[in-house]
């Protein structure tokens, strides 16, 4: 099924596991617990690893483009540009924590986005801070990504 096609789901553009797909805008963290508040209740730092960051860059085809401006006259959603977004910040929040995990974290605080537009290109920016986070509270609930399928 190609990008664009109204058959296509949400978990499937956004490739959200079966267990999850409650959360519309889920990638694969691989137990790198990501949160974009300033703390992670339950959780103590234990030790800051820095800044890291998580950038993709995608064409759009010219058949895409082309339907895109056809599509803009009428109005409604540019399906194939929503997956093509999506599949960028999935890039961009893999980068961000892989890059974390090379640095020995298993968190990332304060992760923050942003997107633009380059003549032709989609660009997403994932970045946050890099950090080794313990659990402290039991009582609180665990985060997605750590929880067991």
């Amino acid at each position: 099924m190609g990008f664009g096609s109204k058959d296509k789901t949400p978990e499937e553009v956004a490739n959200i596991p079966p267990h999850l797909s409650d959360l519309h805008c889920f990638t694969e963290t691989e137990g790198v617990i990501t949160t974009t508040m300033m703390d992670l209740p339950g959780y103590r730092i234990v030790r800051v690893l820095g800044t890291i960051y998580g950038i993709s860059v995608r064409s759009r085809n010219i058949a895409a483009s082309l339907g895109m401006v056809v599509k803009s006259f009428a109005g409604g959603e540019l399906r194939w540009f929503t997956s093509m977004l999506y599949a960028c910040r999935n890039d961009s929040i893999g980068r961000v924590v892989d890059e974390c995990k090379k640095r020995g974290g298993n968190a990332i605080i304060c992760l923050r986005f942003d997107a633009g537009d380059m003549g032709g290109f989609a660009q997403t920016a994932a970045y946050g801070t890099a950090a080794i986070v313990e659990r402290i509270d039991d009582t609180v609930q665990v985060p997605p990504q750590l929880e067991k399928a």
